[in-house]
C-alpha cells in the first residue's frame, strides 16, 4: 500500500507543479499583452496613431502639412489609421500567446478569435466622395453689407392690363455711433479727484 500512497503523492505534486508552470506562463502571456502598443501612419504619413492592446488611443499625431485638409476628410483619415492599427491587434495576441502559453490552448484560442472579431479587418478604401459645396463663413457688422436690391418690376406687353404696384422699399437700418475719442463718461473729470 505505501506504493499507493506515494504514486498518488507524486501524481499530486506533478499536478501542482503543472498548473504553476501553466499559471507562469499565463502571467507571461499577461505581461507580453499589456505591453503591447501599435503605432500606424497614414498613407501621406500625416497621421500618426499609437493604441495599446485593449484598442484605446495612447497618441495621436497630426503633421502640420495636414492644415490645409478639410476637416472631414482629416477625421476620416484618423479613423482609418485608427482602424488599421486596431486590425494589427489579433496577430500581435496571436504571436504573444505562441510564445508563452502555446498554441493549443482553448483560452488563448478563444482570447485571439474574441479580438478577430472586435478588430477586424478595415473596410476598404472607398473613393472620394462628391466635394461638398464650400461655404463662407463671414464675421463682423451686418451693417457694412449692403442690403440686397429687389428685381425691377417689368412692365406687361401693352394691352394687358396695369402694371403691377411696386413693393415696399425696405427701411434702412439704423447706423451705428462713431465711437468719439473722448467718450469716456467721466464728463471730462478725472476719477480721483
Amino acid at each position: 500500500m505505501p506504493d499507493g500512497i506515494e504514486a498518488s503523492e507524486r501524481m499530486v505534486d506533478d499536478w501542482n507543479r503543472r498548473i504553476q508552470e501553466q499559471a507562469q506562463r499565463y502571467q507571461a502571456m499577461a505581461s507580453r499583452v499589456q505591453e503591447l502598443s501599435v503605432t500606424e501612419r497614414s498613407p501621406d504619413n500625416t497621421i500618426e496613431v499609437t493604441i495599446n492592446a485593449k484598442g484605446l488611443l495612447t497618441n495621436l499625431s497630426i503633421a502640420e502639412s495636414a492644415q490645409g485638409k478639410r476637416m472631414a476628410e482629416l477625421s476620416m483619415q484618423i479613423m482609418r489609421t485608427v482602424q488599421t492599427a486596431q486590425s494589427r491587434i489579433p496577430e500581435l495576441l496571436q504571436q504573444a500567446m505562441a510564445e508563452t502559453i502555446g498554441t493549443e490552448d482553448q483560452a488563448a484560442n478563444k482570447v485571439f478569435e474574441d479580438a478577430k472579431k472586435t478588430f477586424p479587418e478595415p473596410p476598404e478604401d472607398e473613393p472620394p466622395a462628391q466635394q461638398p459645396p464650400q461655404r463662407e463663413m463671414r464675421f463682423g457688422p451686418e451693417d457694412e453689407e449692403p442690403p440686397a436690391r429687389p428685381p425691377r418690376p417689368q412692365a406687361p406687353p401693352p394691352g394687358q392690363g396695369p402694371p403691377p404696384a411696386m413693393p415696399p422699399k425696405p427701411q434702412a437700418r439704423p447706423r451705428r455711433r462713431q465711437a468719439d475719442d473722448d467718450d469716456d463718461d467721466f464728463g471730462g473729470r478725472s476719477i480721483l479727484s
